[in-house]
C-alpha cells in the first residue's frame, strides 16, 4: 500500500483509518486490507469462496499491511480473516475495521458500503455547536430496553417516531445512546466492544441507524453516543493478540489486564491511537452524531484508574491529540464529554493550553453527595449540608454536566427516587425538590431514561422500561413535574447563558442553622431566578428575606408542592411583595420554590 496514505496512520495522527483499513465495496470487487504486521499468513475466508483459506491468500506490504481483492465478493457476505499468528497458530478474526457483523452469538464480518444518499440535517449539521451558553438536558437510554416487543430487541424504525414524540414532549434536547458499536455480552451493554467500526446488529441495519439519527436531527433533537476508548473484550475472534503479538494491548500482562476482565488498548503505540481516534470519528463522520461521551476516562488518566499508580502520560497524550483532531476536524462543533471521577485537573481545558480537551466533564462528586444527602433520614440531614453546598466550591474548575445515569439504577444501587428517604409516598415531594434542585444548579443535565416517571424496579436490560405506572395519578404527576421543571430550564436563560460564570450563582442561604433550607439566585444578564429548598421534613418560614438591589416582587414560577403535582399545596401565581422586614415565604416539607425576581426600574 502507498506509504503516503498510511504515513499518518503509522504516526498516530490519522482519524480516517475507516477509508484504509476494512472491506471497501468497488464496482467489481471488494478490497480487503488489515494490519497485522506479526502474523505469517492471512487468508480472507467467507460465504464467497464457501470458507476456504487457500482461494484468496492476503499479500503483505513491508509496513505490515495485508490486502487482497475479490471479484465475486458482495455487498451483505460474511467473512473473517484467516490468520496464521507469530508462533503458527491458527484463528479465525473478525476484521477490526468491519462496518457491520453479525449478531451475536455469531461474529463473523458483513461486507457494508455504508453509503446513505438520505442525509437532510445539513442545517442541523451547521448550526449545532457545544452549547456552553445554551439549554443541554440529555436523554440517555438503552435502546434495547426503552420498549420491547416480547424477547425480541426492537429495531430503530420501531421505537424512532415514539421516541421523538417522548424527547419532544419532555423537551429532552438531547439523547445520549449507550454504546452502540458492535459487541458479544448482551450484559455488557455495549461497553466491552469487539467491533468499533460497526454498528450493532441488534437494532437494526447500519443504514437504519442512519436514517434514525436523520430523523432525530429533522425533529431538532441532538445524539450523543457512548464511545469506550479504554479496553476491549478478550475474547479470541475480536483484538486480543490478532497476530500473535498484544497488536492492541499492552505487552505486560499486568498493564494489558483491566478490572473488567477486558484488555486494556495500549493508548502509547501510534497505530493504535489511529485506531482508536478513527473508531471515535466514524460515528462523527458516517453517522452525523453530534457528540461523544467517552466511557472510564480515569481508568485511561491513572494507570488501572488508581491514582497511587500515578499518571499515564501516553493516555493522556493521546486523549490530549484525539480531542485536539476531532475538534479540528469539525470546527468545534461537536461535544466531547469525559465520565470522568477523578480529582484530576483540567480535564475540559483546551489541549492547546495543557488541558485534555474534553468540553464536558460529568459531575460525579455532585451526584454521589446529593444522593447521599437525600437517603438520610431527614433528622440527620441538618449536619451534613456540606453535600448540598460542596459542590459550588468546585464547579468552576471544569465545565460540568450533572448526570443521573444508567450507572446510578442498577447493581443494588435503586433507582433515582427509590434512594430517597422513607416509603412510597414519601419519596415523591423529595424526588420532586430535588430534580428542582438538579435543574437550578448550574451545569447541564443527563437523565436516564425511567427517572422522568418515578421508576421504582432497577433497571433491566432484558425488560422495557415501566411504562405501566404512568396508570398511577402520582406517577402521571411526576412526570408532568419533569416535563414542566425541563421547560422551565429551557425557556430561563438565566439557569444556563452563565452556567461556567461565578457571575451566575449566588448562595443567599446554606442552611448553616441547621434548618436544611437552602436558597439561592440564579442569574443572567436580563434575569435573576429564585430558589429556595426545604429538604426537612418540617416546614420552614423564610422571614425577612433580602435580596440583593431594589426587587419590586416575586413571581412564582414553580413550586414543587403544588397539588397538580401530586402535592399538597394550591398552584398560585400571585406575585409577592417585600414587606418592611423583607420576603416572606413557607416552605412545606421536602419542597422546592421557584420565582422570577423583578427590580424596581431605576
Amino acid at each position: 500500500m502507498n506509504h503516503n496514505k498510511t504515513k499518518a496512520f503509522f504516526e498516530g495522527n490519522e482519524i480516517k483509518a475507516y477509508n484504509i483499513f476494512g472491506a471497501h465495496v468497488k464496482p467489481k470487487s471488494v478490497e480487503f486490507n488489515v494490519y497485522a504486521p506479526n502474523a505469517e499468513g492471512i487468508s480472507v475466508i467467507g460465504s464467497f469462496n464457501n470458507w476456504d483459506d487457500k482461494k484468496n491468500v492476503m499479500k503483505k506490504d513491508d509496513q505490515g499491511i495485508w490486502s487482497c481483492t475479490i471479484r465475486n465478493a458482495k455487498e451483505g457476505d460474511t467473512y473473517r480473516y484467516r490468520v496464521i499468528r507469530k508462533g503458527g497458530e491458527v484463528v479465525d478474526k473478525s476484521d477490526p475495521y468491519a462496518f457491520y457483523s453479525e449478531l451475536r452469538p455469531q461474529n463473523a464480518s458483513i461486507i457494508s458500503s455504508l453509503k446513505f444518499d438520505k442525509w437532510e440535517d445539513k442545517e442541523w449539521m451547521e448550526k449545532r455547536n457545544k452549547g456552553f451558553d445554551s439549554p443541554i438536558n440529555i436523554y440517555e437510554m438503552h435502546v434495547g430496553s426503552w420498549k420491547k416487543e416480547g424477547e425480541d430487541f426492537v429495531h430503530y424504525n420501531e421505537i424512532q417516531d415514539e421516541l421523538i414524540e417522548h424527547c419532544k414532549k419532555h423537551h429532552f434536547t438531547h439523547v445520549e445512546v449507550m454504546p452502540l458499536s458492535e459487541y458479544p455480552f448482551d450484559g455488557s451493554w455495549g461497553y466491552q466492544s469487539t467491533g468499533y467500526f460497526s454498528s450493532t446488529s441488534r437494532y437494526g441495519t447500519n443504514i437504519e441507524l442512519m436514517h434514525f439519527v436523520n430523523a432525530l436531527h429533522k425533529a431538532g433533537i441532538g445524539i450523543i453516543m457512548d464511545f469506550v476508548p479504554v479496553h476491549f473484550v478478550r475474547d479470541d475472534f475480536a483484538l486480543r493478540l490478532f497476530d500473535g503479538t498484544p497488536l492492541y494491548e499492552y505487552p505486560n500482562e499486568r498493564d494489558a489486564n483491566s478490572q473488567w476482565d477486558t484488555l486494556n488498548f495500549d493508548l502509547w503505540k501510534e497505530e493504535v491511537r489511529s485506531f482508536l481516534m478513527s473508531a471515535a470519528n466514524f460515528w462523527l463522520d458516517v453517522y452525523h452524531v453530534d457528540g461523544l461521551r467517552m466511557d472510564a476516562i480515569s481508568n485511561a488518566i491513572f494507570w488501572h484508574g488508581n491514582k497511587n499508580n500515578g499518571v499515564n502520560e501516553g493516555a493522556c497524550n493521546f486523549m490530549k491529540r484525539m480531542n485536539y483532531l476531532l475538534n479540528k476536524e469539525y470546527d468545534g462543533k461537536i461535544m466531547l464529554i469525559a465520565e470522568d471521577s477523578t480529582d484530576f485537573p483540567n480535564v475540559t481545558k483546551s489541549s492547546l493550553d495543557g488541558g485534555l480537551g474534553f468540553d464536558y466533564k460529568w459531575d460525579l462528586g455532585w451526584m454521589n453527595d446529593t444522593l447521599s444527602y437525600l437517603k438520610k433520614d431527614p433528622i440527620y440531614r441538618q449536619w451534613h449540608h456540606n453535600d448540598v453546598t460542596f459542590s459550588m466550591a468546585y464547579f468552576y474548575s471544569e465545565k460540568f454536566i450533572l448526570p443521573l445515569s444508567h450507572d446510578e439504577v442498577v447493581h443494588g444501587k435503586a433507582t433515582i427516587l427509590q434512594k430517597m428517604y422513607g416509603a412510597y409516598e414519601g419519596k415523591f415531594p423529595q424526588g420532586r425538590a430535588f430534580y428542582l434542585y438538579m435543574m437550578a444548579h448550574p451545569g447541564k443535565k443527563l437523565n436516564f431514561m425511567g427517572n422522568e416517571i418515578g421508576q421504582l424496579r432497577e433497571w433491566d436490560e432484558k425488560r422495557e422500561q415501566d411504562w405501566c405506572l404512568l396508570d398511577f395519578p402520582i406517577h402521571n404527576a411526576f412526570l408532568r413535574f419533569m416535563r414542566e421543571i425541563n421547560i422551565l430550564y429551557l425557556n430561563t436563560p438565566a439557569l444556563y447563558q452563565e452556567d461556567y460564570s461565578p457571575s451566575g450563582f449566588q448562595w443567599l442561604k446554606s442552611d448553616q442553622d441547621g434548618s436544611c433550607c437552602y436558597i439561592f439566585e440564579r442569574r443572567c444578564q436580563k434575569q435573576r431566578i429564585l430558589f429556595l429548598f426545604q429538604f426537612s421534613d418540617q416546614p420552614y418560614s423564610v422571614s425577612g428575606l433580602s435580596l440583593p438591589g431594589n426587587v419590586r416582587w416575586l413571581e412564582p414560577l414553580i413550586n414543587t408542592d403544588w397539588q397538580e403535582y401530586g402535592g399538597q399545596t394550591k398552584k398560585s401565581k400571585a406575585k409577592l411583595c417585600p414587606g418592611k422586614n423583607g420576603f416572606q415565604i413557607t416552605l412545606a416539607p421536602f419542597s422546592g420554590q421557584c420565582f422570577k425576581i423583578t427590580e424596581n426600574e431605576s
